[in-house]
């Protein structure tokens, strides 16, 4: 039988996508108040903070595609988010790791929906570099994202059991 979260139990869940937007919109608006486009700021030798603008989606694939980018990537974005509150509502209540994944694909997603959104865009602003080299900057958003998808990976290997479960195990 399908078991669904209590509202205010589901309600903690959301939350923690919520604080993920806003840690993520409050870095945006600081780099965006405090750096011009495409300043660079070395922090160390492997990273600096950035300003820059991504209007495609990930390694800014489709950024050059002319403008459709910007409402397709948004109504994916949307589609999976909503798709993903379902999911929260649905996890049984055992898998821990599980929820908290959701919840920061969640907030990372919504996070840079806003961006798209509201300019066109993405703000990156994180870049690790090495020997010359440049990782793709990115975000906070990104890094939740990423975050949440690792930890749905490490949960997948734990299909049946529970947060103790796997804790009591190792």
């Amino acid at each position: 039988m399908l078991e669904i979260l209590h509202p205010r139990k589901l309600l903690f869940w959301y939350l923690i996508a919520l604080v993920a937007i806003i840690l993520d919109q409050l870095t945006k608006l600081l780099i965006t108040s405090s750096f011009n486009y495409g300043d660079v700021h070395e922090i160390t030798f492997y990273f600096n903070l950035v300003r820059v603008h991504n209007h495609g989606a990930a390694f800014s694939f489709l950024s050059d595609a002319g403008g459709w980018q910007r409402w397709a990537l948004s109504a994916v974005a949307g589609i999976v988010s909503v798709g993903i509150i379902i999911w929260i509502s649905r996890v049984p209540s055992n898998k821990l790791i599980e929820r908290v994944a959701l919840a920061l694909i969640l907030g990372g997603a919504l996070g840079n929906l806003s961006d798209r959104l509201m300019l066109g865009y993405v703000v990156d602003f994180l870049d690790f570099h090495w020997s010359g080299m440049h990782f793709p900057a990115f975000n906070l958003a990104d890094s939740c994202i990423t975050l949440g998808a690792i930890l749905l990976i490490i949960d997948s290997f734990f299909p049946e059991a529970s947060l103790e479960d796997q804790i009591n195990e190792h």
